[in-house]
């Protein structure tokens, strides 16, 4: 197989699923362009811990780790089978380039079954998560994803999932989505500019230099994902954008892909 691109998706509302209204065709229609991989190994902004764990769990839960929506999300079951020899593989990858790790088992967050029900909605494609580490910076989950890049060679696929812009306390649930505050795109805008320029210091470096970075992430744990994708790519990796809009007034959803050249 090929080397496998890697990814950072926006999985925007639990509900994207079951509402009309959001974006989640988009999201099969990016993985019918994509090669299949053999395993995902997926990095969720919703599985936090002090440092990296990889989940083994042979048959992952479904957590319903929300509430206040309605009852159909409740019922959705995502049965996709485990990677436990992915998960201990990665642990060993961050090991070996002396980033402390362990395993144990653990479900699929909605950060992780909510984008693979969309684009793998057989779930036959096995997967494992692991954990983010919000108290550190994207300097780390950068030297996260350097460590997991060999992986990309085996069949996986490393896929971070959190939200390109995630201010709930900004957000407006009622409004439209042409109302979008207009920082949402500066915000964008130099995030992208800078991925394609593969200005890697200066992406590491976005609370300090990004227009309005701290309204469009006021915890980065939403956006710290999209470096371990980043650090999982190539050195000259291209660049595909899925732009899928803004709601909510401030909550951008943008996928991306870090292909081979």
């Amino acid at each position: 197989m090929n080397r496998l691109p890697s990814l950072y998706l926006s999985h925007g509302s639990p509900t994207l699923p079951i509402d009309p209204a959001l974006p989640s065709a988009e999201f099969a229609t990016l993985s019918n362009a994509l090669p299949r991989p053999d395993a995902i190994l997926m990095l969720s902004a919703h599985w936090g811990t002090l440092a990296p764990v990889a989940s083994t769990a042979e048959t992952p839960e479904t957590i319903h780790d929300f509430y206040g929506f309605p009852r159909a999300l409740y019922e959705i079951e995502y049965p996709a089978p485990g990677a436990p020899d992915v998960a201990r593989r990665a642990a060993q990858a961050l090991r070996d380039h002396g980033i402390e790790s362990a395993t144990q088992p653990y479900g699929l967050d909605h950060g992780a079954w909510v984008p693979m029900l969309l684009m793998f909605p057989q779930a036959d494609v096995p997967v494992a998560q692991l954990s983010i580490q919000p108290r550190m910076d994207p300097a780390h989950h950068f030297r996260v994803g350097r460590a997991l890049r060999a992986l990309r060679d085996e069949g996986v696929m490393v896929i971070g999932s959190g939200q390109i812009t995630h201010n709930l306390r900004a957000a407006d649930f009622s409004a439209r989505r042409e109302d979008a505050d207009p920082r949402v795109d500066e915000f964008i805008e130099w995030f992208e500019t800078r991925l394609a320029a593969h200005d890697i210091d200066a992406l590491l470096d976005y609370r300090r230099q990004a227009p309005h970075a701290a309204l469009m992430h006021p915890t980065d744990e939403h956006l710290l994902p999209v470096f371990s994708a980043l650090g999982a790519a190539d050195d000259d990796y291209t660049l595909d954008i899925q732009s899928l809009g803004t709601y909510q007034r401030v909550l951008a959803m943008t996928n991306y892909v870090f292909g081979t050249a």
